[in-house]
């Protein structure tokens, strides 16, 4: 059977997930002997424009990207968003904020004029694409489930339960208890909890679950009677229910908008 040939592309990003993929170490050896590489940047010179597999990395934040993703998706008979950026928008989307104009000059300053820039977006915003792994960076697990479901042509869903479920089922101790903020109880799972399993809480990179309850994470943190673990967290908090929500939009920031419909090339 021929190899698919794969290609690694990039677009506003750290590309951090790529550098993240390749501490698959051994692994990743293992599922490259299935295929051919037709362009990384990360780790070979040359690059072909004949691939049947882009993992695109990074949010859409110029015109030129536009036309480069969708170039890319018309090449490839599959398209993967690799991470947080290119699938739900992530830090990037941040900057949406603000008009376009003024974000350019808070960074660039007198020399705003120079730059092409449009409202961010994941790449899922502008072209369709087949797989998506989430995660900032990417989760490793995840990456070599979706890797081997492309060579097995099988689906691949991204789990739909919280990484309050990961947490129970590695018997790790609730963050809230420890006094700190947790977005696990609405963060989609797929890391196997691994913020929580050093004692960290989860600060949602993996984006929201389907139909996330947004209110009642913020009431059980704002409310004036709570359980006493969660009154504890709240008192040392002090948090408003517009802070407590505005947490939840680090990662989660893009709206339901694709690029047919937005009007906003131009403020």
């Amino acid at each position: 059977m021929k190899k698919k040939r794969i290609a690694f592309f990039d677009f506003a990003c750290c590309e951090g997930c790529q550098l993240s993929v390749l501490q698959l170490d051994e692994k990743l050896l293992d599922l490259l002997d299935h295929v051919e590489v037709a362009a990384w940047r990360e780790v070979m010179t040359g690059e072909s424009d004949q691939y049947d597999v882009a993992f695109c990395e990074g949010s859409i934040t110029r015109e030129t990207d536009i036309h480069r993703i969708q170039n890319i998706r018309q090449t490839a008979d599959i398209v993967v968003s690799l991470g947080s950026c290119a699938s739900i928008g992530c830090h990037n989307a941040l900057k949406n904020r603000w008009p376009t104009k003024k974000a350019l000059e808070i960074v660039y300053g007198e020399q705003a004029k120079h730059f092409d820039s449009i409202p961010a977006r994941p790449i899922t915003a502008v072209v369709d694409v087949d797989y998506q792994v989430l995660g900032c960076p990417v989760s490793l697990t995840e990456f070599e489930a979706v890797f081997k479901c492309i060579l097995t042509g099988q689906a691949y869903d991204p789990p739909n339960e919280p990484v309050c479920v990961e947490c129970k089922r590695n018997d790790y101790l609730c963050v809230f208890e420890k006094g700190q903020i947790c977005l696990g109880p609405v963060t989609r799972c797929g890391c196997n909890a691994i913020c929580t399993a050093f004692g960290e809480p989860c600060h949602g990179c993996r984006g929201l679950l389907d139909q996330p309850n947004l209110e009642a994470a913020a009431t059980v943190l704002t409310a004036d009677h709570l359980h006493k673990i969660m009154d504890a967290v709240a008192h040392q908090y002090q948090l408003t229910r517009e802070e407590v929500l505005d947490k939840f939009s680090l990662y989660n920031n893009w709206p339901e908008l694709t690029f047919e419909e937005d009007d906003t090339h131009d403020t």
